[in-house]
């Protein structure tokens, strides 16, 4: 199983786990968050030892779900993602429309 398939092993795995916690919303933001910067640092040891990379997709893609503030981490702590600037644009819109869904999702639940 190559790295990327992994990837979303794990965050279907997160998914179904924290529905079967007392608040599986809070629950996945936290799972979603830890596997997030996880990844970034599997990608950046991928990266520094040339091995098959995670592609950008699936990071913007765990960013999107909800795992975004790990990946502000993730690209600190590992020094990764920073300087390139298709990414960093791609990463910024991932990061609005997921805030956008989220006050979506809120506004509608009060009305």
């Amino acid at each position: 199983m190559n790295l990327n398939r992994f990837c979303y092993l794990i965050l279907a795995l997160a998914a179904a786990g924290s529905i079967l916690m007392p608040r599986p919303l809070l629950m996945w933001f936290l799972f979603a968050n830890v596997l997030t910067l996880v990844v970034y640092g599997a990608d950046k040891m991928a990266a520094r030892r040339a091995w098959r990379r995670v592609p950008e997709s699936t990071l913007l893609i765990f960013g999107f779900v909800g795992g975004w503030p790990g990946a502000i981490v993730g690209q600190q702590i590992f020094r990764h993602k920073t300087q390139k600037q298709p990414f960093k644009i791609w990463f910024i819109i991932s990061v609005l429309l997921n805030i956008a869904v989220l006050v979506t999702v809120y506004w509608l639940s009060l009305h």
